[in-house]
């Protein structure tokens, strides 16, 4: 590392004022940030100092999103070899097959979004912000593997345009830029986000895996089965008719988004952002809550259908739910900031996610627009939670008079 720094010092001067690249300062400032903490402190006011700048915080985040990355390239594959009758392939090579299919998106996802970030920092003359190292890592893991390239590449550059650069950059958005490459996505190709056909790859990656599916396959999702349903008790199958059991959903080897199916792995996510203290437990806790109270409610008081009668417990299984808990319901930006706050904040997302599935037979997920929604409100939350506290001190003053 030592021979680094000395490289990196060395060339430094060609991108400082004066040199003879200066107008890729703020470029070089990125990779140099990205690989060494910055020196530089305040000079005046009070400050605490260390060594946690906001990429290394974002470097916790994406750590903590490789759990549910891994899982959901080997899910890929074993989702591929089961719909061509090759169940019995091997480990690696039903992991490989994922991570052919599944790199490329991520490729895209991070030079289309790197590229305007990158670019908009030079044009603004300011340093490039480091938001997009998750973002880019959030994108391909809430969208099914099927998804083409070149709408990924289309629907991120407008996340990062409209939903973020517009708004002065990282820390300003309202909007999960992640959440509104997702929508972008279901809103203006819905027939590459939704059905049966898109969430299992059945045909080949570079070459391998290749093979014709089998009698009777069917790739719906769990959710998607619920809300097509014309019955009111429907039991959730595999794609050869066989029942889903609850450890089925937590373990997570079922069709969906490439990142969102296993517990598990989004828990073990959830762990490293909770003992870094990266992520807000209270956020977490309350979408959960939120989610199993308005899934209870359904049971007992909803409407004579399968969305409705769907054990409360699934729901928190099902779908992106778990995983926007943990890693979209939490993003500090657009969340609630004050600590009462979170606690609502989070509530009504989880509530809004079952109320929008079970009342919305055309829409199966329902956390996406939950969250969205929500990031609206969180700064309306946050101001009459304060306003409610400066009310509450200002009696506690008059009272003392």
């Amino acid at each position: 590392m030592s021979n680094l720094r000395k490289f990196i010092d060395k060339i430094k001067p060609n991108f400082l004022p004066g040199g003879k690249f200066e107008k890729l300062h703020s470029t070089f400032d990125a990779f140099e940030t990205f690989l060494f903490v910055p020196n530089t402190t305040s000079k005046s006011g009070v400050h605490i100092h260390d060594a946690v700048d906001s990429k290394r915080t974002m470097i916790v985040v994406v750590l903590a999103l490789l759990p549910a990355l891994l899982f959901g390239m080997y899910n890929v594959g074993f989702q591929h070899y089961n719909a061509i009758g090759q169940a019995d392939a091997g480990f690696w090579q039903m992991f490989w097959f994922g991570l052919l299919a599944v790199l490329p998106i991520v490729v895209v996802s991070y030079v289309v979004g790197l590229s305007i970030e990158f670019a908009g920092a030079q044009i603004r003359k300011e340093e490039v912000q480091e938001g997009f190292l998750v973002t880019g890592m959030l994108i391909p893991l809430i969208v099914p593997v099927d998804t083409p390239l070149w709408m990924i590449a289309v629907a991120t550059a407008f996340a990062v345009i409209f939903a973020k650069e517009v708004f002065g950059g990282t820390g300003m958005n309202i909007f999960n830029v992640a959440l509104v490459t997702r929508a972008f996505l279901f809103f203006a190709y819905p027939q590459s986000m939704s059905g049966d056909q898109v969430w299992i790859r059945t045909k080949d990656t570079f070459g391998l895996g290749g093979g014709a599916v089998v009698d009777g396959f069917s790739g719906a999702t769990p959710l998607g089965q619920v809300a097509t349903s014309t019955e009111a008790h429907t039991q959730i199958v595999d794609m050869f008719g066989q029942s889903y059991s609850l450890l089925d959903t937590v373990i997570g080897l079922i069709p969906g988004s490439i990142g969102e199916t296993s517990v598990i792995a989004i828990a073990l996510g959830a762990l490293l952002l909770l003992i870094t203290g990266v992520a807000s437990w209270k956020v977490m806790f309350s979408v959960f809550a939120g989610g199993a109270f308005m899934g209870l409610v359904f049971n007992h008081f909803g409407p004579d259908t399968a969305s409705a009668n769907l054990p409360w417990i699934y729901h928190l299984t099902l779908g992106g739910f778990a995983f926007g808990a943990v890693f979209m319901a939490t993003d500090p930006v657009t969340a609630s900031r004050t600590e009462t706050g979170k606690w609502i904040y989070g509530f009504l997302i989880g509530v809004l996610a079952i109320i929008i599935r079970v009342l919305n037979p055309g829409y199966a997920e329902g956390m996406m627009l939950a969250i969205l929604l929500m990031n609206i409100f969180a700064p309306l939350i946050d101001f009459y939670v304060v306003d409610a506290n400066i009310k509450k001190r200002l009696k506690r003053v008059q009272v003392n008079e």
